[in-house]
């Protein structure tokens, strides 16, 4: 089962998910899509909460008020966590999670550590958190499939993409063939390389 909650904390809603258990995360790990930002409390035990950014977004872009309802709810889903007044949590791109398989269930390390980031969170009103849980819905997704169609999908914004790259370059080919044309009939036109028909041969006299 996987959670599946939205933030509206910014003008545009994000969503954010976590699994059940860490079963459910060993699958989330697997296959998380390029877009997806992972979230975790620092050096404790918590729940693995993903946040799928937008279509060409960066950690750079993720809204303040966003980052905050992640990490805030990564704090209510740990055990230790929730006790604490005050707690660390990192987050990374998903491609930036590293799984080998001499770790257990749940675990997770990283290719680079200079891509992870942190980000303190204090006790809060619970108001925040309520707002997210009213949102959540409980699914049963095929994690494979939907990557899968993702892929798919991905793939064919590319082979247009490049298509239409083609389409312009053939464009651009014919501009320049037409406009080399027309620089070489204009410089055929110019009057050195013109003949006259003034060459002094002409007469009235045609007797």
């Amino acid at each position: 089962m996987v959670f599946y909650f939205t933030s509206n904390a910014a003008p545009a809603a994000y969503t954010i998910y976590m699994g059940k258990d860490k079963y459910e995360n060993e699958d989330l790990i697997k296959y998380g899509w390029p877009e997806d930002v992972w979230f975790h409390v620092d050096k404790l035990s918590s729940a693995h909460v993903y946040l799928r950014l937008h279509k060409g977004q960066t950690m750079d872009d993720i809204p303040k008020e966003v980052l905050s309802d992640c990490a805030h709810l990564v704090k209510a889903n740990s055990i230790q966590g929730c006790k604490l007044s005050s707690v660390s949590v990192v987050y990374t791109p998903w491609s930036n999670l590293r799984k080998t398989p001499d770790m257990d269930v749940g675990q997770i390390g990283f290719h680079r550590h200079k891509d992870v980031r942190s980000v303190t969170v204090e006790r809060r009103p619970s108001e925040q958190l309520r707002r997210l849980e009213r949102t959540r819905v409980e699914r049963f997704p095929d994690l494979a499939a939907e990557r899968e169609c993702r892929d798919r999908e991905e793939r064919g914004r590319r082979r247009q993409q490049l298509q239409e790259l083609r389409r312009e370059q053939r464009e651009e080919q014919r501009r320049k063939r037409e406009m080399d044309e027309l620089r070489s009939y204009s410089s055929l036109m110019k009057t050195e390389n013109m003949s006259s028909n003034q060459d002094g041969n002409d007469s009235d006299d045609f007797m």
